[in-house]
């Protein structure tokens, strides 16, 4: 290649001093130049398989090649980069940019460096070189080759397509065939070769840059997108894997993620030997702090694992590198390693800043040439993305296309897109140009200690994360953007939650599965209740399939308020306009017909299962993947109906803030028993119900291994309904968002104009606040742009009276405790205000510090100050004399309680803001949008603390609450349970609790002890109740969230 010569810097380029950022350097001293003297030859295979020689100088260090490959490509996002090669052990390691390349690579001669995607974004549209996207296309197309990046069939004929397409352009079936003959793109692929074909004909004028943005979109959200296995035991001697993801670290067993571990709950990793060690920040409901330790095949596997958390770390949750710790004089214990780069931060800045030439490239495969646009209009931070992608993308209302650069405090809301550091080997043979992409000089230095050290997240430094986009979006909007995900775990609040899938799965009694809540249920023996279930089948299928039949119940429940009840009170007062008639009704009766023949087939698939009916050939009925399959197609027919919900839902609120009649008529309707949950989230139900059949049909296929019958028909009903939510996707989170805005307006008075266009909740709940009388408790409601202070005023609406807002953009926030004496104490600065806020517990303080400075962050990217929107804003000192209100018993008679409402106010006094009030806690968007996720109907038994019998009752969980029915028959509800501020546990020995599959929910004095009739109902119910009464962070719940769609 030639002698690499002297340029500037990454640090340089970004304005840094040219001293900062020095790895092993004294303060003061300035890095080396790039030694000279003899050089060597390394041989680079690219990402298309062709290999590269660099000659570089024996001394150099590794920063210097990697500069050399990035100037080849004139890569601009090089630092998504990295070079992996086999050390003398043959264990595949990362090359350290700071140490000499010949101290890492003994035998330089006979060694082969690969060049591969080193760490993966959340979201493929915070890329923003069409380069970058392209390269990532070839890993994505290794990955597949190589079968690390597993997907179902459907999937996978998909993802080639996309790569068929931007190869060899549109569709002629007989050189596909031929085509697909000679490039094997996957292991099987004769038996996809129709289908892919088939998906091939749908891409007609799709450019490759389309299909590489289109091939991304797909593979981001495939379980095992990006991500690296680690062979690893744990402290019982299972075998499982680690890996690593810009979310945190994931485990797994085989290839299915049974938990995750977010950044913001991790408070150090290390190791020790063949040990690796994650230390768990203390859990809201104790004091201790939990340790979970992993077994390595080797003490360089080890060391190896925990130098690439602590990269992952630096570069997606800090802004910048922190300045390195100086070098003890007399010696020093642990690995000096540290990361050295730019952030993820750093990186979307400096290519967001332009500047770049545009430059051509060379595509293999591909007669194509594609021209970067590498100087991007500030206007439009999105310029390379597909045309396609831009028209299809959901903003907010009055919401601009924002670069997706914007960093966020994400919550282990944590989107599972998983970071590997393996990656095609293919490679555009590219136009040299003396731009080039290179890592900054500074490095992250995660001090430690060998035995015991590593990556602390820090509250202030690292606090900001990027955002998670939903699908299609390109408003980088940190709130709405990482709802989905999930999957990503998707979340669990870990599965993630690690989300989105969000929460950890906490089936299993292993502490690696459930890290802080490891209360297993003690098996008990009941005769008569062991002989009932042994009537009934046993198989896991055929309780996910009864799952399915009780959610359904509930959901004809929910369309028959709007289809039976709400119509009916409608069509008695000539209020609501024709057309928004038209727009509500015609679009739910067809709905609530097709799944009431829906829920006729499940029940009668579940009577032959049990053996109630055709005993004789009820061995052929043991499936429900067929019965999904159908109905699922046939639900794509109903999709037009799906678009006009969120259509209806903005019309109704439109006219009822121009007719006080029909505002009046929707306010009686909310008071009647049958409407249980505000209005507006039942047109909203039917969004929300694909994504319960998606997560259903998720643990079917999960459950059935690949040579069961129902596998194949499970498998294709998830492609299906994976396909709907994605199109839905954009508009479920608009709407959600939409949705509550105007669920809060309701419950608050002295503001004008809550809802307008780009506005985004992000949290409410309460605080103390510190004034001349003391603390006061006010009700705090956080905005992208604002943050909302209230108190709960004597007036017989029950609403809470707005006192003061401080705009966000130019605010700081900082730790307060030891200037003011009070325990959890922030000081909130604002540019004309600053108030003396504290929290009830750490954990909570910790969620607000991390939503704010989320949303400050945010706000400092605006355009400016938010204009003022209060109608009246009366100084804090003047409020009202608050009443204690004592805590209410939280299961009180419905009945009751609208009697008294009715009497006294046309406002619901039991919302979600009441109960954060009485419970004093918080929660977020991001809770309500894994709340949405968890959902669960069915029989439970319930006992009260002090009583003897057990009362059957039909239990609905929904919007954070427990909704106790007679019968699945009943209308409305007798009482309910807000579950915000319970704790969920076990019964111990001592409470005499002699039953199988028994959970305690207690707040104070209050205790209730319920019942499942199985296993698996008791782990459901577990599951979703967990996601209420711990409210997730952000990463956490992302993880759940982010569930993957194809």
């Amino acid at each position: 290649m030639g002698e690499i010569e002297q340029r500037p810097t990454p640090g340089s380029r970004l304005g840094a001093p040219e001293n900062s950022g020095i790895s092993t350097l004294e303060h003061g001293q300035k890095p080396p130049p790039t030694p000279s003297g003899k050089l060597m030859s390394i041989k680079i295979q690219m990402l298309d398989d062709t290999q590269e020689a660099f000659e570089v100088p024996q001394r150099a260090p590794g920063k210097v090649l990697l500069d050399a490959v990035c100037n080849h490509l004139n890569l601009v996002e090089g630092d998504y980069f990295g070079l992996e090669f086999p050390d003398h052990k043959k264990i595949t390691v990362w090359l350290d940019l700071l140490k000499p390349i010949v101290k890492q690579i003994r035998r330089p001669k006979h060694v082969v460096v690969r060049f591969v995607v080193k760490f993966f974004p959340p979201d493929h549209t915070q890329l923003q070189e069409e380069l970058t996207r392209y390269l990532f296309a070839l890993q994505v197309k290794q990955d597949l080759a190589q079968g690390r990046l597993t997907c179902n069939d459907t999937s996978a004929a998909l993802l080639i397509s996309h790569i068929v397409q931007s190869e060899i352009g549109d569709f002629d079936e007989a050189s596909d065939r031929e085509h697909l003959a000679k490039n094997k793109y996957i292991p099987q692929q004769d038996a996809l070769e129709d289908k892919i074909v088939e998906f091939h004909h749908n891409h007609i004028g799709q450019t490759p840059a389309e299909s590489d943005f289109q091939l991304l979109e797909i593979a981001r959200r495939l379980e095992m997108y990006g991500i690296r296995l680690h062979p690893a035991k744990d402290r019982e001697g299972t075998k499982i894997n680690l890996a690593v993801a810009n979310t945190g670290i994931l485990v797994f067993q085989g290839f299915t993620k049974i938990n995750a571990f977010n950044w913001a709950k991790v408070r150090k990793l290390s190791f020790k030997r063949k040990r690796f060690l994650i230390k768990l920040r203390p859990d809201a409901n104790s004091s201790y702090q939990d340790t979970l330790e992993f077994l390595m095949a080797s003490r360089d596997f080890c060391k190896s694992f925990w130098k690439i958390c602590v990269e992952h770390h630096a570069f997606f949750r800090l802004f910048e590198e922190p300045k390195p710790k100086p070098k003890p004089v007399l010696f020093s214990r642990g690995s000096s390693f540290r990361f050295s780069g730019r952030t993820q931060k750093q990186v979307l800045d400096y290519v967001k800043e332009g500047g770049h030439k545009k430059v051509q490239f060379e595509r293999k495969h591909s007669k194509i040439h594609s021209i970067r646009s590498l100087a991007m209009q500030p206007t439009e931070p999105n310029s390379e993305v597909p045309k396609q992608a831009q028209q299809s993308a959901s903003l907010a209302p009055g919401e601009g296309a924002e670069s997706p650069g914007g960093q966020s405090c994400q919550q282990g809301k944590e989107l599972k897109v998983s970071t590997e550091e393996c990656g095609p080997r293919q490679s555009p043979a590219l136009q040299k140009s003396p731009v080039g992409n290179k890592k900054a000089d500074g490095a992250v230095k995660a001090t430690t200690e060998e035995e015991e050290e590593v990556v602390k997240d820090r509250t202030q430094q690292s606090k900001p994360q990027p955002p998670q986009p939903s699908t299609g979006s390109l408003t980088g909007s940190p709130h709405l953007s990482e709802l989905s995900i999930n999957s990503q775990g998707g979340a669990v609040p870990a599965n993630v939650i690690l989300s989105p899938n969000l929460s950890p799965d906490t089936k299993q009694a292993s502490p690696l599965v459930s890290p802080l809540l490891n209360d297993q249920p003690c098996p008990r023996t009941d005769d008569e209740e062991e002989g009932r279930r042994k009537r009934f089948p046993t198989d896991k299928a055929y309780f996910i399939a009864k799952e399915v039949s009780t959610t359904e119940r509930t959901y004809l429940k929910d369309l028959e308020v709007i289809t039976s009840w709400f119509q009916s009170t409608v069509s008695k007062e000539d209020t609501m306009p024709e057309t928004l008639k038209s727009l509500i009704f015609p679009n739910f009766e067809p709905l609530h017909k097709f799944h009431t023949n829906f829920l006729k087939e499940i029940e009668q698939r579940l009577a032959l299962w049990e053996g109630r009916s055709n005993a004789h050939i009820r061995g052929d009925y043991h499936r429900i993947g067929d019965v999904m399959l159908k109905n699922v197609q046939a639900m794509k027919h109903l999709a037009a109906h799906l678009w006009k919900h969120s259509e209806a839902l903005e019309a109704l609120e439109t006219s009822i803030r121009s007719s006080r009649r029909l505002e009046n008529l929707c306010r009686d309707f909310e008071l009647q028993k049958v409407c249980y949950l505000p209005l507006n989230t039942f047109l909203l139900r039917p969004l929300h119900r694909l994504m319960h059949y998606k997560q259903v049909l998720e643990r079917l296929c999960k459950h059935n291994p690949p040579s069961n019958a129902d596998f194949r028909d499970c498998r294709a009903a998830l492609a299906e309904i994976t396909e709907m939510v994605a199109q839905l996707h954009g508009t479920m989170i608009k709407m959600e968002n939409f949705q509550k805005l105007h669920e809060l307006k309701k419950d608050l008075i002295g503001i004008d104009n809550l809802v307008i266009p780009g506005r985004e909740f992000i949290r409410l709940g309460s605080l103390s606040k510190l004034s001349g009388k003391g603390l006061q408790q006010r009700m705090f409601f956080l905005f992208n742009d604002v943050l909302l202070y209230t108190s709960r005023g004597l007036t017989i609406s029950n609403q809470f009276k707005v006192h003061g807002q401080l705009p966000l953009y130019g605010m700081t926030i900082e730790k307060s405790e030891d200037e003011w004496g009070v325990p959890h104490c922030l000081t909130l600065r604002g540019q004309r205000q600053s108030i003396i806020v504290a929290a009830s517990s750490r954990s909570e303080m910790e969620k607000w510090i991390e939503d704010i400075q989320m949303a400050i962050d945010l706000a400092e990217k605006s355009s400016g100050p938010t204009p003022e929107f209060l109608a009246s804003s009366p100084p804090d000192n003047k409020s009202p004399d608050e009443a204690a209100v004592a805590d209410q018993e939280s299961e009180d008679d419905l009945s009751a309680s609208r009697t008294s409402l009715e009497r006294q106010a046309p406002h619901r006094g039991n919302t979600m803001v009441h109960v954060c009030w009485h419970r004093n806690t918080s929660v977020s968007m991001v809770d309500f949008s894994v709340a949405v996720e968890n959902q669960l109907s069915g029989n439970l038994l319930r006992k009260f603390k002090n009583s003897n019998g057990w009362q059957k009752l039909w239990v609905v969980f929904t919007n954070f609450c427990l909704f106790f029915y007679k019968s699945h028959q009943d209308n409305h509800p007798l009482a309910s349970l807000p579950l915000l501020g319970y704790s969920l546990t076990i019964p111990s020995e001592s409470e005499d609790i002699h039953k199988d599959y028994v959970f305690k929910l207690h707040f104070k004095s209050h205790v209730y002890y319920f019942r499942a009739e199985n296993e698996y109902t008791f782990e459901r119910w577990m599951e979703v109740i967990r996601s209420a009464t711990s409210s997730a962070s952000r990463a956490h719940s992302l993880s759940h969230k982010e569930s993957h769609v194809y």
